[in-house]
């Protein structure tokens, strides 16, 4: 009888499937194991793998000889990100660029006064403004950096590279929002730099919650319309006028507020209330959430204060641990660059003789206070 090759095939497999059973010599199948479709990587290869607890998964991916060894053991080709705050601050402050000096001058002037003239006397321009000066410094330079390995990079089935350099641009933006925010609320505590007459100039305000208040809704919204009075009496501009609460008093706002104050012009009929994006404005100041407020902060200086750190120029300390919340026009502070936030990567000599690159992220800038008529600061207290 004449077979066909593949026929031949299936009576030889079949053969070494029953070679244990008829008595065959057992060195015909001293390695063989049943290897049914499917089973073909797993060990042993006819059982089923079972997680047995969190921590004790059905097969360990970097086992070799275990379940599935012999499969690529692939990046799912999106990273778990940290979730980065929004870096909101830039753009909201006044913003000088330095160039060829250490530090900048800001100038103030006071108000002046107007009076009747009388006839047959000279006007000589004897109503001069007062004036005041604030300098801001810069701080040292603010840097960020990671070595990215040649082989590391050339491995992995991700970006790293980008991935890398994105998460240095956020620490520095961080960095950038979180100095200006406590500028704005120490700026809310201080008298104006302008005294002489007609003055003195108004200075900063603390807007007080009651303690506990922090995400009570209503006590947020009287807040803002108190802020507007405050402001609207001290003559600051209506335009420029911004707040930054955190992100739990924001949805508290959507929450436990009547709808009425939600944006219905943004969205549905509800104001947007499914997004939770329908509320940014109240009493014309623009809403802004931020992970980077000195919110209720406990530091660990004395009594719980924020103390300065090396590098820092301009002082950002402060006790904050009832502050919850700023309400500003942009006037209140101000922030002097000399280096905007960059990144560099370094060249072939270096990553010839280290096999790799070194990315660095850098800033240097300083923030200061300017108007602290322009600033209001939220207290829990």
């Amino acid at each position: 009888i004449l077979l066909t090759s593949e026929e031949i095939v299936q009576i030889n497999l079949f053969k070494i499937m029953t070679a244990a059973n008829v008595g065959t010599s057992p060195t015909n199948v001293v390695n063989t194991v049943p290897t049914p479709l499917g089973s073909i990587n797993s060990n042993p290869q006819l059982a089923l793998s079972k997680a047995t607890g969190p921590t004790s998964p059905g097969y360990q991916p970097g086992n070799d000889t275990g379940k599935y060894a012999t499969y690529l053991k692939l990046f799912s080709g999106e990273m778990f990100k940290a979730y980065e705050s929004a870096c909101i601050a830039k753009g909201t402050v006044q913003n000088r660029t330095l160039r060829n000096g250490k530090s900048m001058q800001f100038i103030f002037t006071g108000r002046m006064q107007a009076s009747y003239h009388t006839p047959g006397t000279p006007i000589l321009g004897s109503g001069d403004p007062p004036l005041a000066e604030k300098t801001i410094v810069m701080d040292d330079l603010l840097i960020s950096s990671a070595f990215l390995y040649d082989l590391d990079e050339t491995l992995a089935q991700y970006s790293l590279r980008s991935e890398i350099s994105r998460k240095i641009g956020h620490a520095l933006a961080e960095a950038y929002d979180k100095k200006v925010f406590r500028t704005i609320a120490l700026a809310a505590r201080e008298a104006h730099p302008v005294t002489a007459a007609p003055g003195p100039e108004p200075g900063g305000s603390v807007i007080k919650l009651g303690a506990g208040n922090q995400y009570n809704a209503q006590s947020l919204v009287d807040s803002f319309f108190e802020a507007a009075s405050i402001l609207d009496e001290k003559n600051v501009p209506r335009e420029g006028r911004f707040a930054v609460l955190s992100p739990r008093q924001y949805y508290a706002l959507i929450s436990q507020v009547d709808s009425n104050i939600l944006n219905r012009d943004y969205g549905s009929s509800q104001g947007n209330l499914n997004s939770g994006e329908g509320l940014y404005e109240i009493a014309g100041i623009s809403i802004k959430r931020s992970n980077n407020l000195p919110f209720m902060v406990t530091g660990s200086g004395t009594d719980g204060v924020i103390d300065s750190v090396d590098g820092e120029n301009n002082f950002y300390g402060g006790d904050f641990k009832s502050s919850c919340g700023l309400i500003y026009m942009k006037d209140a502070a101000g922030v002097v660059e000399g280096i905007g936030p960059s990144v560099q990567t370094t060249g072939a000599d270096v990553k010839t003789m280290y096999q790799g690159d070194i990315i660095v992220g850098r800033l240097a800038m300083g923030v200061g206070t300017l108007n602290p008529a322009c600033a209001i600061e939220l207290q829990a207290a």
